[in-house]
C-alpha cells in the first residue's frame, strides 16, 4: 500500500459520505479528471484502503429499534473456548460488532434488536453455545452520534 496523498484523502472523505457519487462528480469535487479519479478509486480498492462498498440501512426501517452494548467477562481463554466464542458471535446476526478489550472486560458486543424479548433470545443463544463468567447489557436510550465515517487526516 502506497502513501496516500491529498487527492486520495479527499476521495476517501467524499466516498465515506456518499459512495454512490459518480466518478465524474467525485473528480470535479477533488480536482481530478474523471479518468484520473477512476484510476485512484480503483487503486484504493486494489490496495485494500477501501475494503468494501455497502449500503447503510436505517435500523428502524427493519424494526431494530433497540441497541445494546453487552459486556462479557470470559472465565476461560484457551483456544477451544476462543474458537467456540468466535463461531457463536459470527452465527448470531443480531450481534453486529464484537470487540476484545483490555482491562476488566474481555469483550464488548454491539447488538441491534427489536425489543427486550429479542435481546433475551440473543442472550440465550449465546450462553447456550459458550460458557461465560459474567454478561451485562446496557441499552441505548438516545443515539447522539453514530457514524461509519473514519477521520481522514491531512497528508
Amino acid at each position: 500500500m502506497g502513501k496516500l496523498d491529498e487527492f486520495d484523502r479527499k476521495i476517501l472523505r467524499f466516498l465515506q459520505r456518499d459512495a454512490d457519487i459518480s466518478v465524474e462528480d467525485l473528480g470535479e469535487k477533488v480536482g481530478l479528471s474523471r479518468n484520473a479519479c477512476w484510476r485512484r478509486v480503483r487503486r484504493l480498492h486494489d490496495d485494500g484502503v477501501i475494503t468494501r462498498t455497502v449500503a447503510l440501512v436505517d435500523p428502524e426501517a427493519l424494526d431494530l429499534r433497540l441497541a445494546a452494548f453487552v459486556t462479557i467477562r470470559a472465565g476461560r481463554h484457551d483456544a477451544d473456548w476462543l474458537a467456540r466464542f468466535h463461531k457463536a458471535v459470527q452465527d448470531i446476526p443480531e450481534i453486529v460488532g464484537v470487540y476484545r478489550t483490555s482491562g476488566d472486560i474481555d469483550y464488548i458486543l454491539y447488538a441491534r434488536i427489536p425489543d427486550m424479548a429479542a435481546y433475551d433470545a440473543v442472550y440465550q443463544r449465546l450462553i447456550s453455545r459458550v460458557d461465560l463468567t459474567d454478561v451485562s447489557a446496557s441499552f441505548v436510550m438516545e443515539e447522539i452520534k453514530h457514524t461509519t465515517e473514519l477521520p481522514v487526516p491531512p497528508a
